[in-house]
């Protein structure tokens, strides 16, 4: 058949209705590939991207500015801890100083009672011998010169002699009875002749308190001598 004919037939109730169905199957499918329920969602979907987008621009922001300040308050410890730490250093430095300063001093004690120690320690024999001197004439003269020496009374052994013989002829136990000395009770006695008043005042120590003692009698005599006198040496006759 043409296709006038085919145009020319009537369609029948059937052929009505299945058209009908094909074109709203159709519709249908347009409907459904451009329903306005997907383009609200893909608008939810960019909208709620959008909002993560914004919000960790916020958070970042908030992050900063703590890690800002975490970042001070651990310098600010950092440098107190550092403080401390050289603090502790010094304290510890001066302490050892006073240990070891202290160490030095009882180590000088010990090491200066041990000095000690040893001079105690020696010996009699090892340490010098006490002089000794005979008991004559010439012994009581130089005991009594090294006695004068250590007490800064000058004099000499010719000095002592030459007076003493004149005084006493050497006799330790001399006394003169008849001058003026005698009359007025106080007489002259030993070595040198002193009397009382005058021995008593110019005694020395560490010498006996015996007027007739050789010894003492002529160190007290040679004193007087030294303070009016100068020296006994300058003597030349009664004093």
């Amino acid at each position: 058949m043409s296709k006038y004919a085919v145009s020319g037939l009537k369609l029948t109730r059937v052929h009505k209705l299945t058209a009908a169905g094909v074109a709203a199957a159709g519709a249908a499918a347009l409907v459904f590939t451009a329903v306005p329920g997907a383009d609200a969602s893909q608008g939810k979907a960019e909208a709620a991207s959008a909002s993560l987008n914004v919000k960790p621009v916020a958070f970042s922001a908030v992050d900063t500015a703590a890690r800002a300040q975490q970042a001070t308050i651990a310098q600010q410890a950092d440098a107190s801890a550092a403080q401390g730490k050289a603090e502790a250093a010094a304290a510890k430095q001066r302490a050892e100083a006073a240990a070891a300063a202290k160490v030095e001093k009882e180590r000088q004690v010990k090491e200066a009672a041990s000095r000690a120690a040893v001079r105690q320690a020696i010996p009699a024999a090892v340490q010098k011998p006490a002089k000794v001197y005979p008991n004559n004439l010439d012994g009581w003269i130089r005991e009594s010169l090294d006695i004068m020496a250590k007490n800064n009374i000058p004099g000499s052994y010719n000095g002592i002699y030459r007076n003493l013989m004149r005084e006493s002829s050497g006799n330790p136990n001399a006394i003169n009875l008849w001058d003026s000395n005698a009359q007025a009770g106080i007489p002259s006695k030993g070595l040198l002749q002193v009397i009382d008043p005058t021995f008593r005042q110019y005694h020395v120590a560490g010498t006996s308190w015996n007027i007739y003692d050789p010894v003492a009698n002529i160190t007290a005599a040679c004193k007087y001598a030294a303070d009016r006198y100068g020296s006994m040496d300058n003597v030349n006759s009664a004093y």
